[in-house]
Formats: structure tokens, sequence, C-alpha cells
């Protein structure tokens, strides 16, 4: 019984020491398949969108930041269609600038608040600038 015993405790002794070289590796793996993908290993949490990981977070690794928004480039941009082509509608708007109806009507209803446009039902046209400096 002692040598059953003792063969037991070596194999166990032996798929032990396996076990921690094949998680050694597979660390070393998941890293060099991060640095591959950019920092990315391919794999998100739950309920997370498509690109974003927990790992980078979770490592302690710098985020990268997000590029900042130019401020009214959009909003430039309709204004400047709508000045070429006054009564333009703002689907044929988005259609031009390659951008969906739905987020052009915010920035149209921004551009209105500020009086830098005027819609007329279905139709938009730059506002008079004249009108502002008048009051």
């Amino acid at each position: 019984m002692a040598t059953k015993s003792n063969v037991l405790d070596e194999a166990r002794t032996l798929l032990e020491g396996r076990l921690a070289e094949l998680d050694d590796e597979k660390r070393r793996l998941e890293r060099v398949l991060s640095e591959l993908s950019g920092g990315t290993s391919g794999r998100r949490g739950p309920g997370r969108p498509r690109g974003s990981t927990n790992k980078a977070s979770a490592s302690g690794s710098p985020r990268r930041r997000r590029r900042r928004r130019r401020g009214g480039t959009r909003a430039d941009q309709a204004v400047k269609l709508i000045e070429g082509s006054p009564g333009i509608s703002a689907s044929d708007i988005a259609h031009e600038m390659n951008i969906k109806p739905n987020y052009l009507y915010r920035v149209l209803g921004d551009l209105e608040k500020e009086g830098r446009l005027v819609k007329d039902g279905r139709s938009y046209r730059v506002a008079d600038s004249s009108a502002d400096t008048s009051a």
C-alpha cells in the first residue's frame, strides 16, 4: 500500500507541475496576443460593445485617449450646404453629408436655437444675419 500511495503522490506532483508550466505558457501567449492586437485580446465583457475589453483596465495599462471633437464641424457643414441650396430638406442634407438623418435633426435643432437657421415646413434656410445686428 505504501508504494501505491507513493506512486499517486508522484503522479499528482508531476501533474501539478505540468499545469503550472501550462499556466505560465498561457500567460505568455496572452501577452503576445495582446501586443499583436494593439492591447485587445479579442474578448470583451458581457454587454460591452464590440472593440471594448475589460483587460486593459484590469491590468493597469494606460487607456487610449479618445479623439476630441472639433466643435461644430457637422453644424458648419450643414450651414454651408444650406447656404448653397436654400430650401433643402434635412434628409437631403443628411444624404449629402453621408450621415444619418436622426443625428442631423439634432444638429439642425441646435442651429435653429442659435438663430443660424430658419425652418420653413420641411425646408431650411440660413437666417438673415442683418436681423441679429439691428437689434
